[in-house]
């Protein structure tokens, strides 16, 4: 018979576990910052998971969308299109992290190269990993399309990196920047691309422009300019009547990320309407703060997001890559539905759910292969700032007293 004690005290340990988390959290913390990163994170995620399909068509795999062929499904992107939420709570994390280590008297280059060397160690594994796998793919008869395929959609997240990268790096200049500066450069590219056929090229000046938007907003978080509610619901409803604008009346898509095939994309370049969209999406983050620092009382909901946030750049290099393992392994079995199928109707949708268990899996394994990177910089961090911390006090000038000891 099956021990009916294991479940009870597995449940015990977990509370323990969670219990000892939150305890060992300083209370100055700010729990919603790390359940606002969580979400985004999980978002960014999911939204993958669901909207990208590598469809085998004959001996190669090609990357298709349900949003193609069922383009009603475009209110997906507006739920786990997170990354204006990922750059908000980044330049308010940032901001506030830069002025503490003013505070400390470190400068900004150590700063700097403790901020970058977080975001860059884990991405040293991803290039090598998929830079063999290409490689062999290649050396082992794998079609071009394939392999040009797979690693456009595993090193994607790589193109967020750089620019949260920059923005990071010219912090000290954007503590002040007001996000309505950057907003007005969306709106005259699109106006210049869109309206005065312009060059398609000019549209990239918006991945700078387009996301320093709600990192703008997180340095306003830090200065306190967004403290009160009106300003969210400011941002929520005025974000989202823009969208609805700009969809309804301006020709821009429905959805708020690519699609193969869409003569117009949302998100590579950032256009308008994923600004404004971005910009409602940041007022209603901003809306949940008071009810998520209630939820994070509870030690088992910030245990959650607390491993989350520990491993969230790897979680964010790793997802695309845990699919395409369990697309490509499942292939011995032939094509499954969900997973190598056309997704051209609501079975691939309810057949795609289903293998969400299985990515999940997978990605736990890219986990326990690679956290250690990102634990390992993190440790590196906290060893190399408390040394600056020491070696700050260790040069402040003695009190006269004890110099006329």
């Amino acid at each position: 018979m099956p021990d009916t004690r294991r479940k009870p005290r597995t449940r015990h340990a977990l509370r323990r576990a969670a219990a000892r988390v939150a305890g060992a959290t300083p209370p100055q913390r700010d729990r919603a910052v790390d359940a606002l990163r969580a979400l985004a994170i999980l978002g960014v995620v999911l939204g993958h998971w669901l909207v990208t399909a590598l469809v085998a068509d004959g001996g190669s795999l090609r990357a298709a969308s349900p949003l193609a062929a069922m383009p009603w499904l475009a209110p997906v992107s507006w739920t786990f299109q997170t990354l204006a939420v990922f750059f908000m709570v980044g330049g308010h994390v940032a901001t506030r992290s830069l002025a503490s280590a003013r505070a400390r008297g470190e400068g900004h280059g150590r700063w700097l190269k403790v901020r970058l060397g977080r975001l860059f160690v884990p991405v040293t594994a991803v290039a090598a990993v998929w830079t063999a796998a290409a490689a062999g793919l290649l050396l082992g008869g794998a079609s071009f399309v394939t392999v040009h395929t797979v690693v456009k959609l595993a090193l994607s997240p790589l193109w967020f990196l750089l620019v949260y990268a920059v923005l990071t790096a010219a912090t000290p200049l954007l503590t002040r920047l007001n996000p309505l500066w950057p907003l007005a450069v969306v709106l005259h590219v699109d106006l210049v691309r869109f309206g005065l056929g312009g060059p398609e090229w000019l549209g990239w000046v918006n991945i700078a422009a387009g996301w320093l938007v709600p990192y703008c907003l997180g340095a306003a978080w830090t200065r306190g300019e967004l403290e009160r509610p009106r300003a969210g619901w400011t941002l929520l409803v005025g974000g989202a009547a823009g969208t609805a604008v700009l969809v309804l009346w301006a020709g821009y898509p429905a959805s708020m990320v690519g699609v193969p095939g869409a003569a117009v994309s949302n998100l590579n370049p950032p256009s308008l309407a994923a600004v404004a969209f971005g910009l409602a999406q940041c007022g209603l983050a901003l809306l949940l703060r008071d009810p998520l620092r209630r939820a994070m009382r509870r030690p088992l909901a910030w245990a959650a997001v607390a491993l989350v946030n520990l491993s969230a750049m790897t979680v964010f290099l790793w997802h695309q890559t845990a699919m395409m393992a369990t697309t490509a392994t499942a292939l011995t079995a032939g094509r499954l539905p969900g997973l190598h199928t056309l997704p051209d109707g609501l079975d691939w949708v309810a057949a795609r759910l289903l293998w969400l268990p299985v990515f999940a899996l997978a990605l736990a394994v890219c986990w326990a292969a690679f956290h250690g990177l990102e634990q390992g910089s993190r440790r590196s961090r906290d060893r190399r700032s408390r040394v600056v911390r020491v070696h700050h006090r260790s040069r402040r000038p003695e009190p006269k007293a004890a110099r006329s000891a």
